[in-house]
Order: C-alpha cells, then structure tokens, then sequence
C-alpha cells in the first residue's frame, strides 16, 4: 500500500504568506501546486518532507497577462488553461499545441507550468517551446527577485537552481520577431498519457525578404538531461535559403548533437532518428510559415 509520509501541511493565500514560509522551513518543504508529478513521487516514496506548502489557491501566482512587450504566465495557471486560451494561441502556438500534447486532459486540468519546469524531467512538453521562445523564469525569495533563461535555470534530471526559499512565480514571453514562426513536435509509443521518447521545438525568424534565415533556435527534448540547444543548426542555416538539400543536412546536423540514452521508451538509435525526422520537418513547417507572417 502506497501511504504518505508524516509531514505538516501548509495553505498559503498569498505569495507574500508562501514566501515566508519559504524563507523558514523551505529547506524542509515540498512545494504542491497540481500535485501530478509530487503525490506520485512521495508515494512511491522516491522522496519524503516534513512540509507540503500548497500554493495551488494563491491566486496572483496563476494567470496568463497580455503586456505591451509580450506575455507574462503566472507560475500556477493550469496547463489546461494555456492549452484552451485562444488568445496565448495566436502568437504563441508553439506552447499551446506543447500544453495539449501533456498527459490526459485530468492530468492538465491540475499540472501547473512551474510545475511543468520546475520538475525539470527532460521529457517535459512545455520546456522546449518555452526554450525556443527565449523565455525568461522569475524566481523569487524575501531576498529579492532573480530572472534566468529556462535553460540557465535547468542544470540537469530533474534538478534547477532554484535555493530552498525560492520560488518560481511567472513567466515571461517576448512578443515574436517579425517574420518568425515556431512549430513543436514530440514522438512517443501512444497517441495519449505517454512521456516523449523524444520532442523538439523550433522557433524560425527570416529577413525582410522573407526567405533567407535570420535566426532560428531549434531544441531537443528527451536526448540529454536537460533541453538540449542546437548550435550546429543555427550555423548552418542562418543567412541561406532553405531548400531540400539543407532540410537534409538539418537532421543531420540535430542527430549529430543529440546525446539520448536507451530506456523503456526507446533506444537511443530509435531517439536519434527521431530527432533527425523531427528536425526536417519542423524546420521546413516554421520556414514555410514564417514566410507568410
């Protein structure tokens, strides 16, 4: 029978309540948001507490708000919410095609985003596009407040910088270049309640001429222990025009990078060649329609 440990159990109102429970038991202390990956883990007793702080009803943690820069998201809105908002899809669909993509729609009714983040699997479905859009992570403490990129705050298999009295709070996504366009797309063993074998996401800017690359971020999931940015890519096809010949070289050039391991998912060869399918056809559908932007 799988039963909880013993712990105290804490329900904060506000953030300023969360962040001084933090700042005296947060070395002592689980954070529970939708609870979708930590009620799992303390059941199987893959981890124990003395405090569970349950955020979940700290209302100005959660939310999705348009600003003239772009898009802040609240630390504890839902994944659900983010997969439906019509609005957030317009200029970001990359995430919310990601958020769709998580679990079952149970699953993302309860899993928040920094949930999603901060639990730091590498298979995790928001981390690539949020990576690809060059977000920003807000961390804050009674210390002061702290903004990294996704991959500066992710070191590892589940494993972030955050200090024991940190917390995440939002999000913040630019508002996309002009003639950009970014595309998501994951591989695994079932069309549902599966975990990536392998994910990619690629955010893709053109020149004014609209067809030689400007920039593009292209980022693998579940082939390293943390997203995994190309460098190879961008070197390859920035300042060219894209045509089959380099469509090819694309997936060669992300298999080359990718370091997966073989698990129950998949082999690692099996996730290499996804990686490579997944590079030739998300680049050549952000391409496409960057040029129509």
């Amino acid at each position: 029978m799988n039963i909880l440990c013993n712990f105290q159990y804490h329900a904060p109102k506000t953030k300023a309540e969360v962040l001084d429970l933090l700042a005296t038991i947060g070395d002592k202390s689980k954070m529970l948001a939708g609870g979708t990956d930590l009620i799992i883990m303390l059941k199987e007793k893959m981890m124990e507490t003395e405090n569970i702080i349950n955020i979940a009803d700290v209302e100005e943690l959660a939310g999705v708000k348009f600003t003239d820069n772009g898009v802040e998201i609240g630390a504890c809105t839902k994944i659900a919410d983010i997969e439906n908002s019509k609005e957030l899809a317009v200029d970001y669909g990359v995430l919310t095609y990601a958020a769709s993509q998580l679990g079952s729609y149970q699953v993302r009714t309860m899993a928040t985003i920094g949930g999603n983040i901060a639990h730091c699997s590498p298979c995790g479905e928001t981390t690539s596009p949020l990576v690809s859009l060059d977000a920003d992570v807000v961390i804050e403490s009674k210390r002061g407040q702290r903004v990294l990129k996704i991959e500066e705050f992710i070191v590892g298999n589940r494993a972030n910088v955050l200090d024991s009295d940190e917390m995440i709070t939002k999000f913040i996504i630019h508002a996309p270049a002009a003639n950009s366009a970014a595309r998501y797309g994951c591989i695994g063993l079932r069309n549902a309640m599966e975990i990536d074998a392998a994910n990619m996401a690629v955010n893709l800017e053109l020149e004014e001429d609209k067809k030689t690359i400007k920039n593009i971020k292209l980022v693998m999931g579940s082939v390293a222990p943390k997203p995994l940015v190309s460098e190879a890519v961008p070197a390859l096809l920035v300042g060219k025009v894209l045509d089959d010949e380099l469509i090819e070289k694309v997936g060669q050039a992300a298999m080359g990078e990718a370091k997966p391991i073989t698990d129950v998912r998949a082999t690692a060869e099996y996730r290499k060649e996804v990686v490579g399918a997944l590079a030739r056809r998300l680049t050549k559908e952000a391409y496409n329609k960057a040029m129509e932007a």
